[in-house]
């Protein structure tokens, strides 16, 4: 039962059982927040999608990347609501210019941004640090440890939001956006909206009202400080004072169940701006300080400069996720008894699924041996073999441009034999401004747009391209076409992936045109529901050679299994996961497969 239904029922006594992400969802209900504007990325998409069962009272949109989804966020709370957007690490820092400008301008209603770091990568580029955009735009930052913590600090976010006039951080990770624990149901709040007041000193960040107000941001800085030292959202737990550990969301979750009572613990909850006084005091009462923290020593830096002692990445390290057992080996040098298999797991690469309508595409373009300028999405597994067919990844629209600069520095011949791939959603996102400036800057180069329909990466978002909102309410949908030619992009083609012989063709016409053209590879995700599969299909097992080529396509409904053809063993297709779409069919040069 939703966390909803359990309020309508007046069962206000019962605790849920919640995800992180679906704890904040809670916070911002109960803290009577009326808009939430976000942009899908793991780990922080459940939160938005968790808002939608409260859309009697809370309007939630999917914006087409984070900066339109804070911008709209900030515009809801000038005009007077309690409003929010959520994003992942990579995507704050999309958000970064108007986070940073709106710290000085500050809110009316209370304005919370959630963002969701990813310690080991587990589905992200790269390992930010969050709290660096916390220092850097001077808001204040705040770090559940579970998921009873992320439905309160989403609520006292709101009140220093408004007390504190800025907008407020609060920072997950992918273990406490994903783990579930116990939290208590409270009643919603409402609250009216403020009044609008034309303020144009304030709101209005010309360098004449920017130079006003930086000095009332260093100001609020010291006062949020004060507030930290006192509030109580920073706290102490004396135990064995031999050792004292300085903590944050997940790191003090582990250090408690790898410490338990042998260690002192000084949990910080508000982690931009950090406390001073309670550092200094707390590392008087203990013997040794160290600073668990993933990622970069922030914490420690901060200790450091004011003259605290203290151990953190010398045992510590920067890169990846920690655990109890990292924390143990750390601090006591201790290693629990664990069992281990006797031979090596074998590794289970993440693939494309079956039936996946990017398949077919990529395995096309491998053949032509071509430089593919690749981009985030689930396509970017085209880069994994047997496919090996993306080059590059750098991050959401940079296929578009990152080509475009690639082509400039090797000349016309090289752009004949390279192409970007982009999908519908990372077009939306922000790859129609790189195809613009290929149109603008007299570019030649070749642009495929994998466009399956949804926002696959992230869970099956939907986004402008396809037509519904967030609720699954009919919309307008982007014409990916029309749009192309009103950048001023002549040659435009649609394919369909499924059909190799089409996307050879097209491909090849378009990269022998010295002009810049965009290519639509359009069939839909083959796990959206109402996408009907043709029977599954078979093998001949007389006509299989033992070649292996259809194992070219990479697709997991595919293996070769025995001794026939001179051990060269016979293809077997799993029934369970093929979904008949044709591409290992034709590959097969021996018309066994059908």
């Amino acid at each position: 039962m939703r966390p909803k239904d359990l309020w309508q029922k007046g069962q206000m006594d019962l605790k849920a059982l919640l995800l992180g992400n679906e704890a904040v969802a809670r916070g911002l209900y109960e803290a009577g927040v009326r808009v939430v504007s976000s942009y899908p990325g793991t780990p922080s998409t459940e939160i938005t999608e968790s808002v939608v069962q409260y859309k009697e009272d809370i309007y939630a949109e999917w914006a087409p990347n984070e900066k339109v989804a804070l911008e709209v966020a900030h515009g809801a709370c000038t005009g007077g609501a309690r409003s929010f957007c959520a994003m992942k690490h990579v995507g704050l820092n999309v958000a970064a210019d108007p986070l940073y400008t709106a710290s000085y301008i500050g809110v009316n209603g209370g304005l919370v941004i959630a963002v969701a770091d990813d310690p080991g990568m587990h589905s992200s580029q790269n390992e930010q640090d969050s709290r660096h955009h916390a220092i850097a735009a001077k808001v204040p930052m705040l770090e559940p440890c579970d998921s009873a913590e992320c439905r309160d600090y989403t609520k006292l976010a709101y009140t220093l939001s408004e007390q504190f006039d800025t907008p407020v951080l609060l920072r997950l990770s992918t273990r406490i956006a994903h783990s579930r624990s116990l939290v208590e149901l409270g009643e919603r709040e409402e609250h009216p909206l403020k009044e609008y007041k034309k303020d144009v000193v304030k709101n209005v960040m010309m360098p004449a009202m920017a130079k006003v107000r930086h000095p009332f941001v260093e100001q609020r800085t010291e006062a949020l400080r004060e507030w930290a030292e006192t509030s109580g959202i920073n706290t102490v737990e004396y135990n064995d004072k031999k050792i004292g550990v300085i903590c944050a969301g997940t790191t003090y979750t582990y250090a408690k169940e790898a410490l338990g009572d042998r260690a002192s613990y000084l949990k910080l909850g508000m982690v931009n701006p950090l406390p001073i006084r309670m550092i200094v005091d707390f590392a008087r009462q203990v013997d040794q300080v160290y600073v668990i923290e993933e990622l970069d020593d922030i914490i420690e830096t901060h200790c450091r400069k004011h003259g605290v002692p203290v151990i953190g990445k010398k045992v510590f390290s920067l890169c990846g996720e920690f655990s109890q057992a990292t924390v143990r080996e750390a601090l006591l040098g201790e290693t629990l008894p664990y069992a281990a298999f006797d031979r090596p797991v074998p590794a289970r690469p993440p693939v494309l699924c079956a039936g996946c309508p990017h398949r077919g595409l990529f395995y096309a373009l491998k053949k032509f041996k071509l430089y593919v300028s690749g981009d985030i999405g689930c396509y970017t597994l085209g880069a994994q073999a047997p496919l090996s067919s993306i080059d590059t990844c750098v991050c959401m629209g940079a296929s578009i441009s990152g080509l475009h600069g690639f082509n400039i520095a090797r000349g016309p011949e090289q752009a004949k034999k390279a192409v970007a791939v982009i999908g519908d959603s990372t077009f939306c996102h922000s790859g129609v401004t790189g195809l613009m400036d290929i149109a603008y800057n007299k570019g030649i180069s070749t642009v495929i747009v994998l466009d399956n329909s949804i926002t696959g990466m992230t869970g099956h978002q939907n986004n402008p391209a396809n037509g519904l909102t967030i609720a699954g309410d009919p919309t307008v949908a982007v014409d990916l076409e029309a749009l192309a030619h009103a950048l001023g992009i002549r040659r435009v083609s649609v394919v369909d992936p499924f059909d190799l012989d089409a996307v050879r063709k097209t491909v090849e016409e378009e990269l022998a045109i010295e002009e810049p053209s965009l290519i639509i590879s359009r069939r839909p995700c083959a796990l959206l529901k109402n996408v009907k599969h043709k029977p599954a299909l078979k093998v001949d097992s007389d006509k299989c050679t033992g070649c292996k080529s259809c194992l070219q396509a990479g697709c997991p409904a595919l293996s070769v299994h025995g001794n026939a053809n001179n051990g060269r063993g016979t293809a077997v297709i799993d029934p369970n996961q093929c979904l008949g779409c044709d591409v290992c069919a034709k590959i097969c040069r021996f018309g066994a497969i059908g």
